[in-house]
């Protein structure tokens, strides 16, 4: 129904305000227990074959929401009775921000794919702890952090520590984002020397605290090689768990889109299947340039089974959703964990 019903409607309208809409539409629909519940039994896919053990937490599938989706953790029970099997909230900053000007999402469908400049439009980390000590289902739960637009690149390391520490007792797993395309001067934050910094500094917080959580570093696609062995190198030298790759590209090569339609748009992070073979690519070499010793989160152009299979035998042990959601709908769970299944068969 949603593809062929609900998507050509909501793509007559302008992408972040569908999305906000379908945030209340959610809200709504999903507010009684028994219809969560019902949610769930129509879309959850419940199979040992499928659950996933990493970082010491135990995952039912390895189909997670990416970042950026649900930043404000408003919508936790809602997508867990989805059937997801995590939920990466943020990215979140130490304090409130309106993000870039709108608009700041864009279609484009001949791509299958979004393009945005949100830029860490988020309520700020204290306003999201209120809706995580309120949410009901124990789905886990990733902190996508960063640093506020103000902050300058010399001061990163505060804002992060921040968010850190105010996310740690409510938040599963944490991801430092260092890669944003859309906050000024953020990726220079992905250089060898800030980064080890930052990294270093965040795991020695974590080994004060009476009970550790995962860290992971989310990458961008554009990186060469030799910055990806870098960023091998500073995942080992650091100690921290792992790595989610990628985020958005700022490449344009290669896309269907008039370049009328991408002229207008202008600047902002492509997603979806765009990014799909970059992506695994980024996957397949940090899982062979660390002798599959980095636990890796795939993201990218991920619309099928076939598509998260990919991730996966290319060095993911989880993959998340996000453009594959809004082209999909809420069946996209459902239908990637079935076809895994059928693929181990």
């Amino acid at each position: 129904m949603y593809k062929y019903l609900l998507k050509p409607i909501f793509f007559l309208f302008d992408a972040e305000k569908v999305h906000y809409f379908v945030f209340s539409l959610l809200k709504i629909l999903l507010k009684p227990a028994f219809l969560k519940k019902l949610a769930y039994f129509s879309y959850g896919v419940t199979s040992e074959k499928l659950q996933t053990q990493v970082w010491g937490l135990n995952f039912k599938n390895p189909v997670g929401v990416a970042a950026g989706f649900d930043k404000n953790a408003v919508l936790i029970d809602e997508l867990a009775s989805l059937g997801f099997g995590f939920i990466e909230i943020g990215t979140l900053t130490p304090k409130p921000q309106s993000g870039n000007d709108q608009p700041r999402l864009f279609r484009i469908p001949k791509d299958k794919g979004l393009i945005n400049r949100m830029g860490f439009n988020n309520a700020g980390v204290i306003e999201a702890i209120k809706h995580l000590k309120s949410r009901k289902s124990d789905i886990i739960i990733g902190g996508n952090i960063g640093k506020n637009k103000t902050t300058p690149n010399e001061q990163a390391i505060d804002d992060y520590e921040f968010c850190f520490n105010a996310l740690h007792d409510y938040v599963d797993y944490f991801v430092v984002n260092v890669s944003s395309p859309n906050t000024p001067g953020l990726r220079e934050l992905q250089e060898k020397e800030p980064l080890s910094k930052l990294l270093s500094h965040l795991v020695e917080w974590n080994n004060t605290k009476i009970k550790t959580k995962p860290i992971l570093l989310k990458i961008a696609p554009d990186l060469t090689n030799e910055q990806l062995d870098d960023i091998v190198e500073i995942v080992q030298l650091t100690g921290i768990h792992g790595i989610v790759a990628t985020n958005t590209t700022i490449e344009r090569n290669g896309l269907n889109s008039p370049n009328k339609l991408l002229t207008t748009i202008g600047n902002g992070g492509v997603s979806g299947l765009p990014l799909k073979d970059r992506s695994t690519e980024v996957i397949r070499y940090i899982s062979q340039k660390s002798n599959k010793t980095i636990p890796i989160i795939g993201v990218g152009g991920i619309f099928t089974a076939k598509d998260a299979q990919e991730k996966l035998d290319a060095g993911a042990v989880l993959v998340q959703v996000y453009t594959g959601f809004v082209y999909e709908g809420p069946g996209i769970t459902k239908k990637i964990c079935q076809g895994l299944l059928n693929i181990d068969n």
